[in-house]
């Protein structure tokens, strides 16, 4: 909606703040001028402390138009059934051309003086923010999850009950879960130490046992030569007697 004066359009007239707590909101207006005149404008409200006007005062120029931004303030609470109450004026006053920011002062907008000033009166209304869809869940009828109802002294009810006790039976077992797993890991580990120590002590028996061959081959080989030693020896001799 917009407001049409005789020197400026102001657009829109509700200023729409989309509310959420502990959050500075901002909304926008634009003010334009239809008129072949420099015209000054200044921004007021019955709540200066809640709310930040930037520009609060400006010149628009001719068949131009000018953005102002209003910001209201983080607030603690919501009010009550989402209504404010607070509202804005915006004054509006031709000046001389060519007339800037720095030169305007609050007597321009005093009617009692003669000037001719236009007032445009604004109001301030809370949108609640939209609201993200709620994710479907399996497992109901509807898709959504199953209620637990509680009776005066906090048992719960009929089937939901069973419910309950079952998802409590699940988050018990992970924990045992879990020791069963550690157990199982630790015997392993057990095993496999085990096995090592076994295979290095059977690598120094199959150590041994080749030193030993090897050892044992060599008191056959001096005994065959001190054998063979003593026949040609026993041989010569005999050959000689003869």
């Amino acid at each position: 909606m917009m407001s049409t004066g005789d020197l400026l359009n102001i657009e829109p007239v509700e200023l729409k703040f989309i509310f959420e707590l502990k959050k500075q909101i901002s909304c926008s207006l634009i003010l334009s001028n239809k008129t072949d005149s420099y015209v000054a404008f200044k921004v007021k409200t019955t709540n200066p402390k809640k709310y930040c006007v930037r520009p609060n005062t400006g010149i628009v120029l001719p068949r131009s138009t000018c953005d102002v931004i209003v910001t209201m303030q983080a607030q603690k609470e919501a009010p009550p059934d989402m209504q404010c109450k607070d509202k804005f004026l915006l004054q509006s006053v031709r000046v001389n051309d060519g007339a800037n920011a720095k030169e305007i002062t609050p007597e321009m907008f005093n009617k009692e003086a003669g000037h001719v000033v236009e007032e445009c009166k604004l109001r301030v209304v809370y949108v609640a923010p939209p609201q993200p869809p709620s994710p479907v869940q399996e497992g109901s009828e509807e898709g959504s999850s199953p209620r637990v109802s509680f009776n005066e002294n906090g048992n719960a009810n009929g089937a939901d009950s069973t419910t309950m006790m079952r998802g409590f039976t699940e988050r018990h077992e992970y924990p045992e879960k879990s020791a069963e797993a550690k157990a199982l890991m630790s015997r392993l580990t057990e095993e496999k130490n085990n096995a090592i120590q076994q295979n290095i002590k059977l690598r120094q028996e199959l150590d041994l046992l080749k030193r030993e061959s090897h050892k044992s081959r060599g008191n056959a080989s001096m005994f065959f030569v001190i054998f063979f030693g003593l026949l040609g020896i026993i041989t010569g001799y005999l050959l000689k007697k003869t």
